[in-house]
């Protein structure tokens, strides 16, 4: 079955950095687009980044242009988000998820979901 393990979550002060990683089998991992979102508590999860299959295009949500970087390794069947510049408003649960081409920021499009990891930004 399709697993996706999240990973690099913890407690950071604001202006620190995070790598979350994102790791994943039961499926081919090249053939599939990947997301990042969060969640906040009381509050609905939503999109942070997309990359495609290739690595070739990345998108983002506005609040974290230019401070969060998605990547991956197709060899290593794993996603990464580098956050810099973290702020208190980052504070959630980080998720990744998997779907079939094209990579979109839709929450409900996404095929496969990870656990989450908790990242906590302290002011």
């Amino acid at each position: 079955q399709v697993q996706l393990v999240e990973s690099g979550g913890g407690l950071v002060q604001a202006g620190g950095s995070l790598r979350l990683s994102c790791a994943a089998s039961g499926l081919t991992f090249s053939g599939y687009a990947m997301g990042w979102f969060r969640q906040a508590p009381g509050k609905e999860r939503e999109f942070v980044a997309a990359i495609t299959r290739s690595g070739g295009s990345t998108f983002y949500v506005d609040s974290v242009k230019g401070r969060f970087t998605i990547s991956r390794d197709n060899a290593l069947n794993t996603v990464y988000l580098q956050m810099n510049s973290l702020k208190p408003e980052d504070t959630a649960v980080y998720y990744c998820a998997a779907k079939v081409p094209p990579a979109t920021k839709r929450v409900y499009e996404y095929n496969y979901w990870g656990q989450g990891t908790q990242v906590t930004v302290s002011s």
